[in-house]
């Protein structure tokens, strides 16, 4: 696929969420060392009815990413748009609020900082709620994919991820299998940030 002039392959992604990951961790570490670490705090805006973009504030950006293909249990994900605040209020209505699948609000400004776009458009959106998540990334490169650990609060709540990336969705199921991580259900970021707001239903196996 192209964007612009920049050609962007679709990744396959395989993530899982728990409160520990024991053994995979440790599969990870003797396999790689650590390429490097990012820390970033992203604002993802979600919806009831919206399974299918990844919409974020990250870096003083709007970053949509669409889910456009389901495969042997992983997700590819494709970076559908990505704008630099200030952002004319027509990409707004017509791209960002679709992407969540509810209606824009009537927007009283030409363009919107990220604050004004918060503060007017999102907080006031009764179909709309964010989740405030601080990343710690530690990346890691195994058999040609991105493997990736994170630690997280979302809302103020901790949990980690470990991630799978790659273009071959054949080397992601086999990087999965090295590293333990088949026996843990693929979710998504939106999906997880949706069961911790309590706007999708947890898994059947949950117990409390």
């Amino acid at each position: 696929m192209e964007k612009g002039s920049e050609l962007i392959i679709p990744r396959y992604e395989f993530r899982a969420f728990a409160h520990s990951f024991g053994q995979v961790i440790d599969n990870i570490r003797v396999r790689s060392e650590i390429e490097f670490i990012r820390e970033s705090r992203d604002i993802y805006l979600v919806t009831a009815v919206n399974d299918t973009h990844n919409v974020k504030l990250r870096y003083n950006q709007l970053d949509v990413k669409a889910l456009i293909n389901v495969e042997e249990e992983l997700e590819q994900w494709y970076p559908a748009l990505k704008l630099d605040f200030p952002v004319e209020a027509k990409r707004i209505s017509e791209e960002v609020f679709p992407a969540l699948k509810v209606e824009a609000p009537v927007l009283a400004r030409e363009m919107y900082t990220a604050d004004q776009f918060l503060r007017e458009t999102i907080w006031p959106h009764a179909d709309v709620q964010q989740a405030r998540v601080f990343k710690q990334r530690f990346h890691f490169k195994i058999e040609g994919c991105m493997v990736e650990t994170n630690e997280l609060l979302v809302n103020g709540a901790a949990i980690k991820s470990v991630a799978v990336e790659a273009a071959d969705a054949g080397a992601v199921l086999r990087v999965r299998e090295m590293v333990g991580l088949q026996a843990y259900e693929n979710v998504n970021y939106l999906l997880a940030i949706k069961r911790i707001l309590g706007l999708a239903p947890l898994p059947d196996s949950t117990w409390f």
